[in-house]
C-alpha cells in the first residue's frame, strides 16, 4: 500500500489564492475550505489512493516561536484564510480522513513523525509526502518515501532531492540553516548563498563537521576564508537555525495504520457541505461509511 500525508495548510493556502471566494449560510468566507475539499476529494478516489492523513496548523505559531524571536507567525495573514482552519478540519474530518490540528507543534512534524513510523511498516511500499514545503524534503528516503507537488505534478525521490538542493536528505537541516528559511523567518548565515552551501555540505554533510581551515574547503580560498569567518562569527546562530528547521518526530499521534484507511465519508458531511452551502461535493462521493 501507498500512504499519502497531506499538508493541509498549505493546501488550504493554495485553494485561498486559486479557488472562487463562496459564503457559507452564516456568512463566513470558506472559498479555501471548498478549494480544499474538492483537491482532496479528487485523490481520495484516484486508484491507489487507500490510506490518507491531513495534518494542520491549527495555529500559525509552534514551540519554535520560544527558541527563536524571529520565526513565522500568524501576523499579516489573511484573517479570510486563518479563520477557516476550524471549519477546513471539521469538513476534511466529515470527509472520513484523519486529521492532526497542530498547536504545540507544527504540520510538519505530524508528518514527520507519520513518516518515521510508518515506513517501517512491512506492508507500506511508500510514503507519498504531499507537499512542497522544504523541511520535508529531510524526510525523503530512497524512493520509499517521496515528496509530491501535486500542482506541478513533480516527485521529489532522494535522487531528485540531490539534484534540487545538491545534497542528500539528512543535510537539509544543515543547508536551511545556512541559506536561510524565509518562509520560517531565519535569515541563515551571511555570504552562505545555495551554491556554496551545497558544494560544501555535499562533502561534510553537517555544519560541525566544516573544517575551519578554509584550505580544506572546496571553493575559492578567498569565498571559503569567508564564508568560515562568517560561520565561526555565527556559530551558535546556525545550530540554531538547524534546530529550527529540523522536524520532530516524537509527536503524539494516536492513529494506527489501520486508521489511516480511507473507507468513505462521514454521514455528517452531507450537513458539512449545506452550512457551506456547497451540496455537489457530497454529490461527488462513491463511498461512504454506515
Amino acid at each position: 500500500m501507498k500512504i499519502h500525508l497531506i499538508d493541509g495548510t498549505y493546501e488550504l493556502f493554495r485553494a485561498h489564492f486559486g479557488a472562487p471566494p463562496k459564503k457559507s449560510l452564516s456568512g463566513q468566507e470558506v472559498g479555501a475550505t471548498l478549494g480544499l475539499m474538492r483537491s482532496l476529494l479528487m485523490l481520495l478516489q484516484s486508484p491507489g489512493v487507500t490510506h490518507v492523513a491531513v495534518a494542520f496548523d491549527h495555529v500559525i505559531e509552534s514551540f519554535r516561536n520560544k527558541m527563536y524571536a524571529g520565526y513565522k507567525t500568524s501576523e499579516g495573514v489573511d484573517p479570510i484564510i486563518l479563520n477557516q482552519f476550524e471549519i477546513a478540519e471539521k469538513a476534511v474530518s466529515a470527509l472520513g480522513v484523519p486529521i492532526w490540528s497542530m498547536v504545540k507543534f507544527e504540520a510538519d512534524d505530524a508528518i514527520a513523525t507519520a513518516t518515521a513510523r510508518f515506513k517501517k511498516e512491512k506492508s507500506v511500499e511508500q510514503v507519498i509526502i504531499c507537499s512542497v514545503d522544504k523541511d520535508l524534503t529531510q524526510m525523503v528516503d530512497g524512493k520509499k518515501v517521496v515528496c509530491w507537488d501535486r500542482r506541478r505534478e513533480i516527485t521529489l525521490d532522494e535522487k531528485g532531492v540531490v539534484e534540487k538542493f545538491g545534497v542528500k536528505p539528512e543535510s537539509i537541516p544543515d543547508y536551511l540553516a545556512l541559506v536561510g528559511d524565509s518562509a520560517d523567518g531565519y535569515p541563515g548565515i551571511q555570504g552562505w548563498g545555495a551554491k556554496s552551501t551545497a558544494s560544501v555540505l555535499a562533502k561534510f554533510k553537517h555544519i560541525e563537521s566544516i573544517p575551519k581551515d578554509p584550505k580544506k574547503i572546496p571553493l575559492s580560498l578567498g569565498r571559503a576564508t569567508t564564508l568560515i569567518e562568517n560561520l565561526q562569527a555565527n556559530y551558535k546562530d546556525a545550530l540554531l537555525f538547524r534546530e529550527l528547521s529540523t522536524l520532530r518526530e516524537d509527536v503524539p499521534l494516536k492513529e494506527t495504520l489501520k486508521d489511516l484507511e480511507w473507507k468513505g465519508a462521514y454521514p455528517r458531511l452531507k450537513k458539512v457541505c449545506e452550512e457551506l452551502r456547497e451540496e455537489r461535493i457530497a454529490e461527488r462521493v462513491m463511498k461512504w461509511r454506515s
